[in-house]
């Protein structure tokens, strides 16, 4: 299979390249941080009832991730706010769905041929409802 990469030269390519590669490297640690936290809580099935119960470090992640707080001592007493966080979480899913439609823009533009992208963006798409359909029980 061979695959031709065209190197766009247009201004408009440049800004798309440049935009995906910072809004990327921005955004990389705290998205970093939700898929490891998200996976923690999915093999880890033991629940906290409520954000004091946070003794280890990867419990107060995970109540970050869940909560977005960052549980003190007093959180009973003195419970934090998220408000901050939040508004923070929400612009980077924002801008993380940008970067992403921005790699495919950039996929699309750049390879020939562009079948192997619709195949993975296919079985991207294919693939865990299937698992999700192998796993229900019948």
């Amino acid at each position: 299979l061979r695959f031709n990469c065209r190197l766009p030269e247009s201004p408009r390519m440049k800004f798309v390249r440049r935009a995906h590669l910072f809004l990327g490297c921005f955004f990389t640690p705290l998205l970093l941080f939700y898929i490891l936290t998200g996976w923690y809580q999915t093999v880890n099935p033991n629940r906290l009832k409520h954000p004091s119960e946070a003794e280890t470090f990867l419990q107060k992640f995970r109540v970050v991730h869940s909560d977005q707080i960052y549980p003190a001592g007093e959180e009973f007493e003195k419970p934090s706010s998220p408000r901050l966080f939040k508004a923070f979480v929400v612009v980077m899913a924002v801008a993380a769905t940008i970067t992403i439609a921005l790699g495919l823009v950039l996929s699309f533009r750049m390879l020939r041929p562009v079948w192997p992208v619709w195949l993975c963006l296919a079985l991207g798409i294919l693939l865990p409802m299937l698992l999700l359909w192998l796993g229900q029980k019948r």
